[in-house]
Parts: structure tokens; C-alpha cells; sequence
């Protein structure tokens, strides 16, 4: 279970003015596969790439182009740091987790893109986080040293730092979500912190529910709780989990409070018109009715 102290640092880092505290609230994520983990070694490998990255900024001199920049942050994070998508153990946790990325130099899209954001903001480069559907990303932009116009740069860590055009993140759309999604430029819109960690969190909550490793699953639930109480969805889920958890009486209270929450059904199992509850809403109220009658019979 996550103790209440880092629930706490994960509100502070979402809801702080300051960006720098993205990688502490990615840390507090961490603590679900490494309960213990201390923080400050990670926040020393940033500290370490960021003055890294800045010195070869400083080469390039005051007059260098936006392109310029993120082709020395590419150099540096995914050639000469070694950086690299895990694409051959794409579910493995340790992907979503900041310190094993730092440590194991590699990732999965959306853990790659924080260290890229990170590095890029010590050292004074544009970089904001786009929740691109199935694919995270992140948004540069170009600086008055470019020859074209002010635009945005959208950028593909998990590419090794490729800049896309517009054609290629809608074929990349076309990978991640199929032939029929279409592309709107809408979904290049940046993401502030709160919204990472909690795509983060889903990642994290989606990949231990498939592992069957529900206790973690939980963990990640009780955060995404953290950040946003009035995620109902997300009681639901805490309920069933902790059904599988044998874990009765949280279970019962869960997925009445979805149910009432949702304001489906009522305690005869009607939805409040009287009418019969749909399919979801009738198995979980058979859930609760089975709790019900545990839990009485343990009493």
C-alpha cells in the first residue's frame, strides 16, 4: 500500500506552479513496484544529463536554431547516453517506472518523452508533453533563429528523438489506433503535469491488471484517486480489484458508492425509472449482492 506521505508529494507535484517537480510525482509512481525507493539518486541522473545537455548547448552558441538544440539533446540522450525504445519487452512495469529508466536506459513512449522533457527544461529548450492517442510525445518550438516561421516541433523520443510532420503522426495514428481514426491537430495539444502522471498511472494500473498483480493494480487505482476524487470509473475499478483481493468489506464499500455515484440503481437492483440496469451496472450490483451475503455470513 502506498503510505500517505508520498499520496501526498504525488498532490503536491500535480498541482504544483513548478514544473520540476513532473519527475518527483513520476517517482512517487515508482514506489508501487519499488515501495522503498529513494528518490534522490534518480534526481541526481537528471541533474547530471541536464548539466550535460547544457554544456553542448552552450557549443552550439546563442544564435542556434531550435532544431539545432533538440539534434544535441538527441545526440546526447539516445546516441551518446545510450537511451533506447524496449521494444522487445514492451509490458515489462519497469518501462513506466522513472528510476529504471534512468537506470536501464530505456522506456516506453511516454517515460522516454519525461526524460527528454526533463533534460530539455534544465537546460533552457521548449519541450511540453503531448497526449497523442497510444503514443505520448512532445511539443517544441521553433525559435527566432530558424528560417521559418514561429511553429511547433513535434518530436517522437521513443524514435530517438524524430521530428514528425503533420503526415507522420497521422500515419502514426493509423499504427497505434487503426485505419479508421482520424487525425485532428487538436490531439497535438500539450499536457500539463497532473494529465501525464495520470496516463502514466493508467499505463502502470492497465499492465499489473494484466499481470493479475492486483495489489500494485490498487496501488496505481488509489493514486489515480489521489489526483482526481471524482474519477467514478476509477471506484469501480478499486472495487473489483479488491473483490479479486478477497478483500470484502473495501470491495462492498467501493462498488456501492460507484453505484450510487452513478445513480444506476437501487438497493432492489432497479435503476432509479424502475427500469431494469444495464449490462455493467447488473454485474456489479450481483457483486455487491454476493459481498453482502459474505460479509453477513462472517458475521
Amino acid at each position: 500500500m502506498i503510505p500517505r506521505d508520498a499520496v501526498e508529494e504525488l498532490q503536491r507535484a500535480a498541482s504544483s506552479p513548478d514544473d520540476g517537480d513532473l519527475p518527483r510525482g513520476a517517482l512517487v509512481i515508482a514506489r508501487i513496484e519499488h515501495p522503498h525507493l529513494d528518490p534522490a539518486p534518480s534526481l541526481a541522473r537528471l541533474t547530471r544529463l541536464g548539466a550535460l545537455a547544457m554544456v553542448r548547448l552552450e557549443r552550439l552558441g546563442r544564435t542556434a536554431g531550435a532544431y539545432e538544440q533538440i539534434a544535441a539533446l538527441n545526440q546526447l540522450l539516445f546516441e551518446d547516453e545510450g537511451f533506447h525504445p524496449n521494444e522487445d519487452d514492451y509490458e515489462d512495469p519497469r518501462n513506466s517506472m522513472l528510476n529504471d529508466v534512468l537506470e536501464r536506459r530505456t522506456g516506453i513512449p511516454i517515460t522516454l518523452s519525461l526524460v527528454f522533457m526533463e533534460v530539455a527544461r534544465r537546460c533552457g529548450v521548449h519541450a511540453e508533453g503531448v497526449n497523442f492517442p497510444g503514443h505520448f510525445l512532445v511539443k517544441g518550438r521553433s525559435n527566432r533563429f530558424d528560417t521559418e516561421e514561429p511553429h511547433d516541433i513535434i518530436i517522437d523520443p521513443f524514435n530517438r528523438g524524430a521530428v514528425l510532420t503533420d503526415a507522420q503522426c497521422r500515419e502514426l495514428l493509423r499504427r497505434v489506433a487503426g485505419d479508421e481514426a482520424v487525425f485532428d491537430r487538436r490531439m497535438l495539444a500539450p499536457v500539463g503535469k497532473r494529465g501525464i502522471l495520470v496516463r502514466m498511472l493508467n499505463n502502470v494500473k492497465r499492465l499489473y491488471v494484466g499481470m493479475r498483480s492486483f495489489p500494485q493494480a490498487r496501488d496505481a487505482v488509489d493514486l489515480l484517486l489521489a489526483l482526481d476524487p471524482l474519477a467514478i470509473n476509477e471506484l469501480r475499478d478499486r472495487g473489483l480489484i479488491a473483490y479479486h483481493l478477497d478483500d470484502h468489506v473495501r470491495a462492498l464499500r467501493d462498488l456501492e458508492a460507484y453505484l450510487r455515484a452513478t445513480s444506476r440503481v437501487t438497493a432492489s437492483g432497479t435503476e432509479a425509472d424502475g427500469q431494469p440496469p444495464d449490462e455493467e451496472h447488473r454485474e456489479i450490483w450481483d457483486h455487491v449482492k454476493a459481498l453482502r451475503r459474505r460479509i453477513a455470513g462472517m458475521n
